[in-house]
């Protein structure tokens, strides 16, 4: 008897401290907001079941995607060619701003792609720069810079104004329009004149161009300092620079500026402009050293005949 009572509470033992961790599990999936209950039978029923078993007829599958038509798949494709491959900007980076001058400055004024800043010792180079390789008349004619010049955008705009406007006028009364333009210097990293230890030069900014010629479409091309060009047509283009550009340096200026003119838009005090060019006349022709030779038609000359021995009179020529 006593072994079976002793057996008997036991048992009672068991199942009370089942029923207490039944009991504590149920409370705890409330807490936690348990979407199945405990149920307290689970823990006398035997073995627990898989819960994938329980639970696999209950969780409802997607639907399968609809296969797409043909048709979408190739119109993918062909906008994947289309589109054009740009490069990805660096996260948290924006493209930099245009400036004024370079939205103005657009292919129809003139072919001049941006170029990246210059950054070199002694204060040379600038921002905003661009090279210039053509100016745009206004009846899309191209009026080519040779070589191209990389200059600050405020400077390729003056010279494209000037060029569309002034020198387009000054070729009509030739009969022709400008097709080229002989860039003799642009930017260059140097002091005033090269000069050593010379202040630096509006070319070391990219703000000065230095011009030879202007080319005629009809062949036909334009020295500035040629003297055999007609003094009336460097006249005109005299007037027109000077009344544009801050800086204006041709022959005798100075013994650097005698076979090309140079422009600038240096900054300076209350907006003082130099105008130094001196448009000379033709060289005037110098008499031959020599006398001309005796034409072969001339008539003889008549010599007079000496008139004895001892040395006479000689008659005077006729």
């Amino acid at each position: 008897m006593n072994l079976i009572a002793g057996n008997g509470h036991r048992k009672w033992a068991y199942r009370t401290q089942l029923v207490a961790a039944a009991t504590a599990m149920w409370l705890i999936g409330l807490q936690v907001g348990s979407a199945r209950p405990v149920n307290l039978g689970d823990f006398f029923a035997g073995p627990p079941k898989a819960r994938g078993v329980l639970h696999a007829s209950k969780i409802p599958l997607p639907k399968p995607r609809p296969a797409e038509t043909p048709a979408a798949e190739a119109a993918a494709k062909e906008a994947t060619k289309q589109a054009p491959s740009e490069p990805a900007e660096p996260a948290g980076q924006e493209p930099p701003a245009l400036s004024a001058c370079r939205q103005a400055l657009t292919e129809d004024i003139a072919i001049a792609p941006s170029i990246p800043d210059i950054h070199e010792p002694g204060g040379c180079g600038g921002e905003d720069l661009v090279r210039l390789e053509a100016i745009v008349l206004p009846d899309k004619h191209r009026v080519a810079v040779t070589p191209p010049a990389p200059l600050r955008c405020t400077m390729a705009s003056a010279i494209a104004d000037w060029v569309r406007s002034d020198v387009v006028a000054i070729a009509q009364k030739f009969g022709s329009e400008p097709a080229g333009l002989d860039n003799f210097d642009s930017y260059e990293c140097r002091g005033f004149n090269r000069i050593p230890g010379a202040h630096l030069s509006e070319h070391g900014r990219a703000n000065a161009l230095d011009v030879r010629a202007i080319k005629l479409a009809n062949g036909h091309s334009i020295a500035l300092t040629d003297r055999s060009v007609p003094r009336e047509l460097r006249e005109s283009v005299r007037q027109s620079v000077c009344a544009r550009f801050m800086t204006v340096l041709g022959p005798d200026s100075d013994w650097y500026h005698e076979e090309h003119i140079h422009l600038d838009l240096a900054e300076r005090h209350n907006n003082y402009r130099i105008c130094q060019w001196d448009v000379l006349d033709p060289l005037p022709q110098i008499a031959p050293l020599l006398p001309a030779e005796r034409p072969d038609d001339a008539p003889p000359r008549e010599v007079a005949k000496d008139e004895g021995k001892g040395g006479g009179k000689k008659d005077e020529a006729r």
